[in-house]
């Protein structure tokens, strides 16, 4: 199967050469290509691609209300959105994340980076390395944002043991295999857990399910370090 890529970034040159990189490849294409967010919600809607490789900073609409818009839309829901930054982890990429984007790239990630990172947003797993999960909880997913949407007691009552246990490593930023090790149980088991909680909690993936463990309290954020 294709994988249709929309892009969307207000420099020419960055869209042209992604372009050329995504179309040379035979499992996907770029299907359209957006200057700012607000033609980029236009032309997901119109082109239904598998995932929107969004510049979080643009003029005009940004990547981060797009990002809301689009992750908002129901009709959009087997879309992915896959933040680009030129920036370290920052507050931008947190709203980006609580509003539903699958991960993000820096803009300075090799092809073979870009491309296996679109590959994974489109089998509907998160691109969030676990160092990168660390920073992100740390600084910011662990304070809900305003009208955040947080899962209630009730919610989180739905898993059972295992799922909120399996939940509780993932929001560590623990990968599969490691978690897999820990609980003496096969990836493939820890990915099923992964997958049930996120249908129970209706997150669109494993970087919502992170958002959502830290904001509904299932587990709290370390403290910040402290020099001496």
């Amino acid at each position: 199967m294709t994988i249709r890529v929309l892009l969307a970034d207000d420099q020419a040159l960055l869209r042209a050469t992604f372009r050329i990189l995504i179309d040379s490849c035979d499992d996907m294409e770029v299907v359209a290509e957006a200057t700012d967010g607000a033609e980029a919600v236009e032309l997901t809607r119109a082109h239904r691609p598998d995932v929107v490789l969004m510049d979080i900073r643009m003029p005009g609409t940004d990547g981060v209300t797009a990002t809301s818009v689009l992750c908002a839309d129901p009709a959009l829901a087997a879309t992915r959105v896959l933040i680009l930054t030129t920036f370290e982890i920052d507050e931008y990429v947190a709203q980006a994340l609580r509003a539903g984007a699958s991960g993000f790239l820096g803009k300075d990630v090799t092809a073979d980076e870009l491309l296996d990172g679109i590959r994974s947003v489109a089998a509907g797993d998160s691109l969030l390395s676990p160092a990168a999960t660390r920073v992100l909880i740390t600084r910011f997913l662990a304070a809900p944002a305003q009208n955040a949407r947080l899962a209630v007691r009730e919610e989180l009552a739905a898993l059972t043991a295992r799922e909120r246990e399996v939940m509780a490593w993932v929001a560590e930023g623990h990968s599969n295999e490691e978690i897999a090790e820990q609980l003496f149980v096969s990836p493939l088991t820890v990915r099923t857990h992964v997958h049930r909680a996120m249908t129970k909690l209706g997150a669109r993936d494993r970087a919502q399910l992170v958002v959502i463990a830290y904001q509904s309290g299932l587990v709290q954020a370390p403290p910040p370090a402290t020099r001496d």
